[in-house]
């Protein structure tokens, strides 16, 4: 099993919206593919982040079978059209992939 976690401090305004409006925006795209992308086993995306060092506004928690499904998941066209709108709203990425 390959877990993938993803933390983001978002912008404090872009594409016209706050920080809050982009992470709800956020929740609510990613929170759409486990329906999209079969490799996908587990999905948990939260913006009530209330501790966090650096400062995080999303964070997201994934499960696949395998590095090869965790890449499957990554060029899958549902997954880039997340990527395009996080790019555009984001300021910081952090990222682990792990086995366990």
């Amino acid at each position: 099993m390959v877990g993938h976690i993803v933390m983001w401090k978002l912008k404090e305004s872009a594409e016209g919206r706050s920080a809050a409006e982009n992470a709800a925006i956020m929740k609510d795209m990613l929170g759409a593919l486990p329906g999209l992308i079969p490799q996908l086993r587990t999905l948990v995306v939260s913006t009530d982040v209330f501790a966090s060092a650096p400062e995080t506004e999303v964070v997201l928690y994934t499960v696949f079978d395998s590095p090869e499904d965790l890449q499957t998941y990554q060029v899958h066209p549902e997954h880039q059209k997340c990527v395009a709108f996080v790019s555009a709203v984001v300021a910081e990425r952090r990222m682990v992939d792990y086995n366990f």
